[in-house]
């Protein structure tokens, strides 16, 4: 394509493309939705994109130059449907329209950006979920720190926080992994920030780059509020989102809420690996919310408390009178059934008022949306009601919270109709007796219609065409029909105005008299409806903040019920969380997978641990066995009763923790150039270096991406590091095959072992899924192929060598662990590994310099026989 917006000379072109390349240049990394009648029109360069991203016939039209514009379009009824597709897949929008009516215009009719749609400011409820925030992040570096703003445009939060201490990059990941932002704005030179790639290729997160004026301090002097002393970090990205809003909605949004600093300190610290291996929002497979813990737990009935749960559980508190304030609110509600059943009730029927309040203020409401909020404020009274004696001074203080604004309900009740169009600007909107204007004019097109249905019936009875009829469109108004059969008795006075296929339309200077007086009033009316209309609109706006602060309490009081809900139904305990080490639970089980199974089929279990005997759990067993479930089920009740629920077990009692950390499978990072291996490794070396004495370690298979010696050597090392308390001694699951490791416990401090259970019959083993004290010394690999369906004889085949190498090997060798001579390091030594050295050497050297292809299988095994009895002389100087 030759002709591009950017090369084109206006003063060659006409002045409706002149008009257009006007307002593409002042939003050029846009795609243009030009309104021309009941079109919207993209040209040049848009066009070509559109065409392929929606699979739009590309045609042209003639711009006043020898080469016609590239143009494609779409039905104005019908944009929203392909702005979603062309939003969903990473471009911004800019709508045009007309703003000024047409019959008035001089000239060009006058057109302007309305609203400008990107990821992180859509409003539109069709795309968004209403289950989740759609944020939209800014990010302000100065040196080694960050400022983090974030906004949820439909809803109204506004929050910020300044990361200052350690290693920012890190905590500044986990902080946007959280959000989950939709488009983060960056200034130009973020761009060379190791994070930049991370987070446009890993996370598919949408960066724009915004000036870098956007985020000085003149911004932050003129866009926020006067913040005393030194301006922290976070204004300027708060700035840079206010004024990105501004300009994409052309209005400003004044229901965003004031900024509200927050400190990381506050909340339970979860990486995004750990958000991940947990599937706490969604699953690892396929980015489902079907079989996450948000899935599992998430009773509430209206999307407002759907919202605010999910927030909870990615922020686990670390105070616990702030636990406990919302335990004992569950508490009540559980204890008064049918309270919480009356109540959750009356809540099914409550709308998003924090969505509603937003199109409010920005002047995107239509009439259903004054109805929806018309009969939530009409609710409210009743759930007030339900909360009456409630005994419980948290939620006795949200119902306090709870406005049901009266005069704005009744005046509402009274303007409204029960069940307006979807336009506001096509009448049919305002109640028969609220506007003496509105009732005159109505009067006025009712008896307009009644007497073009008397002139109807009148021409019938004239010309003798019994189908003649009147009909009306918007390019010949009013019109007498009268099919071909009938044209010879049309009298001479009709004046034809088209023809079509089977009739021709016909007027004449009677009908288009009242024509122009229906039309007249008509236009009158629907002009003077959307008037009070807007009237309405804007009162409504006017309470946006007490409507925010009722949503606010309707949403905690859902989230409340909701919990009290799940606990009763699948008996869940209320864990007694505090500042203690203890890490005890009864009876425990996963929350997510004991809802996928039939009821009563997953087997409980117990876990005591504390940060000085029994911190770390060497857990052995098969694959398949519950390893790895049984070890997030603990991870998952930690988080849960640090959110204020109850959780799934008969007695927990959790001393507080500030990290989750886990190291659960590993996959190849092939963009990144990382081995499976590697991807192991440096998560581990993330734990290590960020975990403290009150975190929970949850470590799965560490070490088994290399060779059996490298892995058991890093593992080994490992678990001394962990449980040593002057290094770290935090509370760890330690899942492992390599069960040579199981030979620590009783030589470690703290170190203690413990295994699935499994049953052996008639030659089958079978998985009991109970963690016992003790370990287990065969992993059962054979078995577990067996039940994946590898062929019998591939079984059958697998057993005769497991058995044969047995006799050859013997017994696995009890590791001997012995303090190292070095005075200043208490650390236990694996094997010498200078001895180890000077025995494999030779082997080694001789098997790197060997040519197997001119070896006889006689050569080969005398060969065999040599090297065994060499590496068996080398093993017995070891230990």
């Amino acid at each position: 394509m030759s002709l591009t917006t950017q090369t084109i000379d206006t003063e060659k072109i006409t002045p409706m493309m002149q008009q257009y390349l006007e307002l593409k240049r002042q939003w050029p990394d846009c795609i243009l939705f030009f309104r021309l009648g009941d079109f919207y029109e993209l040209f040049f360069e848009d066009a070509v994109t559109a065409s392929r991203e929606l699979e739009l016939t590309l045609t042209g039209r003639d711009c006043g130059l020898e080469e016609r514009a590239p143009m494609c379009g779409v039905p104005y009824h019908a944009v929203d449907s392909y702005i979603h597709r062309m939003i969903n897949r990473g471009y911004k929008i800019a709508i045009c329209d007309q703003v000024e009516d047409p019959a008035l215009a001089k000239g060009i009719v006058k057109r302007d950006v309305i609203r400008v749609i990107t990821p992180g400011t859509i409003t539109d409820p069709a795309i968004l979920d209403e289950r989740r925030n759609n944020y939209i992040l800014a990010i302000y570096k100065l040196n080694r720190y960050y400022g983090l703003a974030a906004c949820d445009l439909t809803t109204g939060p506004f929050e910020a926080t300044a990361l200052i201490t350690g290693a920012t990059s890190a905590k500044l990941l986990d902080e946007i992994v959280r959000y989950a932002p939709s488009e983060i704005l960056v200034m130009d030179a973020f761009r060379e920030d190791p994070l930049y790639s991370v987070l446009t290729e890993k996370y598919n997160i949408v960066l724009t780059t915004r000036p870098d004026s956007n985020f000085s301090l003149e911004a932050v002097e003129k866009w926020l509020e006067p913040l005393e002393g030194q301006q922290p970090l976070w204004s300027q990205a708060a700035a840079a989102i206010l004024i990105y809003l501004v300009e994409t909605q052309r209005v400003k949004p004044s229901h965003i809420k004031p900024v509200q600093p927050y400190s990381l300190d506050g909340f339970m610290n979860l990486d995004p690996i750990a958000r991940r291996n947990l599937e706490i929002t969604e699953t690892i497979r396929d980015q489902n919310r079907k079989g996450s813990l948000l899935w599992a737990i998430d009773r509430s009935v209206t999307a407002l408390g759907s919202r605010l749960l999910r927030r909870w559980i990615e922020q686990p508190l670390l105070n616990c009178s702030d636990i406990r304030q919302r335990q004992d609110a569950v508490a009540a509600f559980k204890e008064q059934f049918m309270r919480r059943q009356e109540l959750r009730e009356c809540l099914h029927g409550i709308h998003d008022l924090e969505r509603l309040g937003s199109k409010l203020t920005m002047g995107q409401a239509n009439g259903r949306d004054l109805v929806a909020l018309r009969q939530t404020l009409g609710k409210l009274p009743a759930v007030r009601s339900h909360l009456d004696g409630v005994g419980e001074s948290w939620l006795a203080e949200l119902a306090g919270r709870i406005d049901d604004l009266p005069e704005l309900t009744g005046l509402l009740e009274r303007a409204l109709v029960d069940d307006p169009p979807v336009s506001v600007k096509e009448g049919g909107l305002i109640r028969a007796g609220f506007d003496e204007q509105i009732d005159h004019l109505r009067e006025a097109a009712t008896n307009g219609q009644q007497w073009i249905l008397d002139l109807e019936k009148s021409e019938r009875e004239k010309t003798g065409i019994k189908s003649l009829k009147i009909s009306y469109n918007r390019v010949f108004g009013y019109t007498l029909d009268v099919t071909k059969a009938n044209l010879a008795q049309v009298p001479e006075h009709y004046q034809r105005r088209q023809t079509l296929a089977n009739s021709e339309r016909f007027v004449t200077a009677e009908l288009k008299e009242m024509e122009d007086t229906i039309l007249s009033a008509q236009q009158k009316l629907v002009a003077r409806e959307y008037d009070v209309f807007v009237m309405l609109r804007e009162t409504a706006a006017d309470r946006i903040r007490d409507l925010q602060q009722t949503a606010q309490a309707l949403a905690t009081l859902d989230v409340l019920a909701a919990l009290a809900e799940l606990a009763d139904r699948e008996q869940y305990c209320r864990p007694e969380v505090d500042l203690s080490d203890q890490l005890r639970i009864r009876q425990g089980r996963h929350p997510v997978i004991e809802r996928v199974l039939p009821a009563g089929e997953f087997v409980p279990n117990d876990l005591a641990m504390d940060m000085n005997a029994a911190r770390l759990m060497i857990l052995t067993g098969p694959n398949m066995a519950g390893k790895s479930t049984y070890m997030r089920q603990v991870a998952l009740i930690v988080l849960l009763a640090q959110c204020g629920s109850f959780v799934p077990a008969a007695e927990a009692h959790i001393g507080l923790v500030d990290r989750i950390f886990t190291r659960i499978g590993a996959s190849d990072d092939l963009a990144g150039g990382a081995s499976t291996f590697m991807v192991e490794m440096n998560e581990v070396a993330q734990i290590l270096q960020h975990a403290t004495p009150r975190s929970l370690l949850v470590l799965d298979e560490i070490g088994r991406g290399t060779s059996t010696y490298d892995g058991l050597s890093i593992a080994w090392s490992v678990i001394e590091h962990v449980a040593d308390r002057d290094n770290l001694g935090c509370r760890t699951l330690f899942a492992t095959h390599y069960h040579e490791l199981t030979d620590l416990a009783p030589k470690m401090p703290g170190v203690f072992n413990s295994h699935v259970a499994v049953s052996e019959e008639g030659g089958r083993v079978n998985f009991l899924h109970q963690i016992r004290s003790g370990s287990c010394d065969d992993s059962y690999g054979i078995e577990v192929a067996r039940l994946a369906g590898v062929p019998a004889a591939v079984v059958t085949r697998a057993q005769d060598i497991l058995l044969q190498l047995e006799q050859e090997m013997g017994p696995r060798q009890k590791l001997k662990v012995r303090r190292n001579a070095r005075p200043m390091d208490g650390q236990i030594d694996l094997f010498s590994a200078s001895q180890a050295l000077k025995n494999t050497d030779g082997i080694i050297e001789q098997l790197s310099e060997l040519d197997i292809h001119k070896l006889t299988p006689l050569d080969a095994l005398n060969l065999l026989h040599d090297l065994h009895q060499r590496a068996s002389r080398g093993k017995r100087s070891l230990t």
